[in-house]
């Protein structure tokens, strides 16, 4: 089957399930596995905001939103050239990919006949359920629940480790300036991981706060978790949270790599925020770093 994924986080579960073959076309931030981006085709664009400041790139976000446009370009021509069967794409957040509705009617235009199949998990246990339905739409239902048995079995680990200890509070800034409080599934992570989320938005969309309000949630750690970013991009915004907190710890994580993509590396998230919270029982992991 010819597959097309229009965002990272499947592209991420199309590798995990051995269809990286099948793969034809994915999106300019597909970068893990490195090899997606560089072989295959790339079917939508968007603006290069590296070297933009948080601030800068938030005006940019609404600018565009407000005047009705789009954050990403599908390049319709290459999408009809590859002749796909199967397209992943979401409808969760117009900022992070292109909504499954102008993939519709791109196809439509072209005459193409692909299945389209929108993945809009809220919760952890949801993603689990995306990989299920890509295993499904792709033919390879087994290989999807040994992945998904593979993944909660983590996570049971996980649990039995932290069951019993001190929970400690919380707060995950998903978006430094303005901020934006932690939504969706990432509370589920610092739950599964052994923590107590406060100023949480779980199974919502994250919404805009002050860091006023999410001091006033009295967390015991501050997780810097910027959307778009890896570990090095996070440490710098991190340091512009960390004045806010005096006293409590704040801590950078690969966002992308960890926490903001859902997909099978949010178990690696929950072990990352676990080794943060209970350093006696979980080594260090190599996707965070204290600045505070």
């Amino acid at each position: 089957m010819r597959l097309v994924s229009l965002l990272p986080s499947a592209t991420e579960i199309v590798y995990a399930l051995g269809l990286g073959d099948d793969l034809v076309g994915v999106t300019f931030e597909c970068d893990e596995p490195a090899e997606a981006r560089k072989t295959k085709t790339v079917v939508v664009g968007g603006k290069d905001t590296r070297g933009m400041e948080p601030g800068e790139i938030d005006a940019y976000v609404r600018g565009r939103l407000a005047d009705g446009g789009d954050l990403y370009t599908l390049h319709a021509d290459a999408l009809a050239g590859l002749d796909p069967e199967l397209i992943l794409t979401q409808d969760l957040c117009r900022v992070c990919a292109l909504p499954s509705g102008h993939v519709t009617e791109a196809l439509d235009h072209l005459g193409c006949r692909a299945d389209v199949l929108s993945l809009d998990p809220y919760r952890l246990d949801e993603v689990l359920g995306t990989i299920r339905e890509v295993g499904a739409a792709a033919g390879v239902p087994g290989r999807a629940e040994k992945l998904i048995t593979s993944l909660t079995g983590r996570l049971a680990t996980v649990s039995e480790a932290v069951a019993g200890r001190p929970r400690k509070r919380v707060a995950v800034v998903e978006w430094v300036d303005p901020p934006f409080s932690a939504g969706h599934w990432v509370p589920d992570l610092v739950t599964a991981a052994g923590g107590e989320p406060v100023a949480a938005n779980g199974g919502k969309r994250s919404v805009e706060t002050t860091y006023e309000s999410l001091a006033a949630a009295d967390p015991e750690i501050v997780l810097v978790t910027p959307c778009g970013f890896h570990l090095e991009g996070a440490i710098e915004q991190a340091r512009l949270v960390a004045p806010h907190f005096s006293g409590t710890p704040v801590w950078a994580l690969d966002a992308d790599g960890l926490i903001v993509r859902p997909g099978p590396r949010l178990v690696d998230g929950v072990e990352a925020i676990a080794a943060i919270l209970h350093p006696d029982v979980f080594g260090p992991h190599a996707a965070t770093a204290r600045v505070q």
